[in-house]
């Protein structure tokens, strides 16, 4: 089987809507090679490219036409294809917990890889290196979500409504696992603080 009839089959097998990456067909031939056989795919209109070396079967809505995947799925999927790490920015976490209103003026993400600026369709993400890993702990999930936030309010910002706010927004599983992240004094002293208060309320 040629090189551009196996990524042909192999994307016919992708769910429709889910971003991919080149990376999917490295088995299949040289980078040069599938990448000429992904932009004839392009081309033919099987698939849409949504930023460099990412693609999508295109999924139909009647109402809507073609659905795209979030930015958030798209970048996660480029950080696994690239094994990083990455964390959404202190800024937005503290605006989804309800605890700041500055809205990022483009999506920033924390990476564990080089910082840069990628291009989604017609949306720019930049992506900022930084080689603190305590930042990225729980990368993805809700208790590393809270994590960010906490980092980006800083030791004279966080106070004990800012953790009960967190509390709250948590479940009680997701609030454990953040207090045995590894962070500064004075944020684990402000997790145990509120922690202690909702045991003797």
């Amino acid at each position: 089987m040629s090189i551009a009839k196996a990524v042909r089959a192999h994307i016919r097998k992708l769910p429709k809507g889910k971003p991919f990456t080149t990376s999917c067909f490295t088995a299949y031939g040289p980078r040069s090679a599938v990448d000429r056989a992904l932009s004839r795919i392009v081309k033919g209109g099987e698939i849409e490219r949504l930023s460099r070396g990412v693609f999508i079967r295109p999924k139909q809505n009647r109402f809507v036409g073609t659905v795209y995947p979030g930015v958030a799925e798209v970048v996660s999927t480029i950080a696994a294809a690239n094994g990083e790490t990455i964390q959404v920015h202190g800024a937005e976490a503290a605006r989804r917990f309800g605890l700041s209103t500055q809205m990022p003026v483009m999506p920033v993400y924390h990476t564990s890889a080089s910082s840069r600026s990628i291009h989604i369709a017609n949306i720019t993400v930049k992506l900022i290196h930084t080689s603190n890993r305590r930042r990225l702990q729980f990368a993805g999930e809700a208790s590393g979500l809270a994590l960010a936030a906490l980092w980006y309010l800083g030791k004279d910002n966080v106070t004990p409504s800012t953790v009960t706010a967190i509390r709250t927004a948590l479940s009680k599983e997701e609030f454990e696992k953040l207090r045995t992240a590894d962070v500064p004094a004075w944020m684990a002293v402000a997790l145990n603080t509120a922690n202690e208060d909702s045991v003797h309320a």
